[in-house]
């Protein structure tokens, strides 16, 4: 993010906030409404080529062990499980040709697709689908699945029909989304990280890290062929050098542009907008002081005002969430909250003193410099805190660091960055703060939290389900878990040349769609 834009940021910021108004989104924005069947319908068009421009390197290959949404997203095209998501937020049948649930909710039943072949040429077999579902369980991890859906599972097996039957110990009404798991071929866990071989549209040509990976469209692959013969993802992590490849022509096609920047590039490309499907939030570490005490948690939140956050960072067109869910999980989101906590310094304070801390506290905000929604939401933090007397230091690092520090070490004391669902559960959003859960990386811990999701996992009534999932939210709400704001207003810019683009109710880039008009 260039320094002026960031002091622009502080100026503004520090002039109080008060009667922010400024556009939404910027005009002449252009929604995609096309079909996306009869975007891959038609003839194929030989030697079609986009270049991609991502912010994100990926942090691997191997689809059973991505931590990151942004590798999900990509490899989306790549790799496919028994079940894969549907662009409305379900998932529809992909290796899979039908599927049956036991009334108990325990026994999962799939009939595999006739003639789905993997990228090396070979047919998916009943051993490449056992092996794949095992692999995820935990079979070659001691034990430990490389999903954590699949730590209910009890048993893997084919019946004398040739289906593939997976047991749970508890039933589930959500375990079909976690069908999406890559099919891989037997015996090949140990070359996926290198060499990934699924059964997408698109098959893997060359990865260089912290540059490039490329992909070619799969000639025998089951479904509606891609238009486009190869597409290339560039990483590229600076906003600035995103716009300035498109205009320059060495980009195609940009994804998760900040809308701050339409105004550059709506003359030239087409410019689509939605919300990025995560929920963005200052990130509280739980586990170490003032954060541990909910009282502080509770008066950052009142001290902090989300709508001119939103102003400031998505020109008012991102959408305020107070929990860990986003707006496209309909039936589970609870607005609300996202009004729970006004902005009250007066109150702010008195809870500050209440825990001990009447003059306030210095603290590090930790931000991926990659992402410049989430270090412009930092520097707003800083100047909205500073009024109850709270030091906020905004200290950038490269995503690798992130990644390794902050998600998976637990080495930080607040965080601004993003969480997104990759199998559209609400499960998903939401089990990962449960007290040990391992994707807990701000080591919430509550007991009741624990317990109303434990028995939202297991009910086989969903409106029961739902009723306990907006329950729990309400939890991380009362408890300031983080402080919760935002789905971003997410920007899709390519070519005017290009067409087909689908967006997801979850985080996925939908590459087999895309053609040149």
């Amino acid at each position: 993010m260039p320094k002026q834009r960031k002091w622009a940021l502080l100026l503004l910021a520090m002039a109080v906030l008060l009667s922010v108004s400024l556009c939404a989104c910027a005009g002449n924005t252009t929604p995609s409404t096309d079909d996306p069947a009869s975007a891959v319908s038609g003839e194929l068009s030989e030697g079609s080529s986009v270049t991609v421009g991502i912010a994100q390197d990926l942090d691997t290959l191997d689809p059973h062990k991505a931590v990151n949404a942004g590798t999900e997203e990509v490899m989306f095209n790549i790799f496919e499980g028994l079940m894969k998501a549907s662009p409305d937020g379900g998932v529809i049948p992909a290796v899979a040709s039908d599927y049956t649930i036991s009334p108990d909710g325990t026994i999962y039943t799939f009939t595999l697709r006739e003639g789905v072949k993997f990228h090396n040429g070979n047919e998916v077999t009943i051993d490449d689908v056992l092996y794949s579902l095992e692999r995820c369980a935990g079979s070659e991890n001691d034990g430990t699945p490389l999903i954590a859906a699949f730590s209910s599972v009890t048993s893997i097996a084919s019946d004398e029909a040739g289906r593939v039957v997976v047991t749970l110990a508890e039933p589930s009404l959500e375990f079909l989304n976690s069908m999406t798991a890559a099919i891989i071929p037997a015996g090949s866990g140990s070359t996926q990280a290198t060499a990934p071989v699924g059964t997408g549209p698109f098959q893997f040509v060359s990865y260089t890290p912290q540059s490039s990976m490329e992909m070619s469209r799969f000639e025998d692959y089951w479904g509606a062929a891609p238009k486009l013969e190869k597409v290339t993802f560039k990483i590229i992590t600076d906003v600035n050098s995103l716009v300035l490849g498109l205009s320059g022509g060495t980009l195609d096609m940009v994804i998760h542009l900040p809308n701050t920047v339409a105004s550059e590039v709506q003359a030239n490309f087409t410019v689509l907008q939605d919300t990025m499907k995560l929920v963005q939030a200052l990130y509280l570490n739980n586990a170490v002081e003032p954060f541990d005490d909910v009282r502080v948690r509770q008066a950052m939140y009142y001290a902090i005002n989300v709508p001119e956050i939103i102003d400031f960072v998505s020109d008012g067109a991102g959408v305020a969430t107070g929990t860990s869910m986003y707006p496209a999980f309909t039936k589970y989101f609870v607005p609300e909250l996202a009004t729970a906590y006004q902005q009250n310094l007066d109150t702010a304070k008195q809870l500050l003193a209440d825990a001990g801390y009447p003059d306030g506290f210095a603290m590090t905000i930790t931000v991926p410099s990659n992402y410049e929604q989430h270090v412009d939401t930092g520097l707003v933090l800083a100047q909205q805190l500073a009024a109850v007397g709270i030091t906020a230091e905004v200290e950038e690092v490269p995503w690798e660091t992130w990644v390794s520090e902050v998600y998976q070490g637990r080495n930080f004391q607040s965080t601004v960055s993003g969480i997104a669902a990759s199998d559209m559960t609400a499960r998903e959003m939401l089990e990962r703060y449960t007290t040990t859960h391992s994707k807990n990386f701000i080591s919430f811990s509550n007991a009741e939290y624990d317990e109303v999701i434990a028995q939202a996992i297991t009910t086989m009534d969903m409106d029961e389900q739902v009723r306990l999932y907006k329950r729990a939210q309400e939890i991380l709400n009362e408890q300031a878990a983080s402080l919760w704001i935002q789905d971003l207003c997410d920007l899709v810019v390519m070519r005017p040349e290009l067409d087909g683009m689908t967006f997801y109710a979850t985080y996925v880039l939908d590459m087999s769609t895309i053609y040149y008009k």
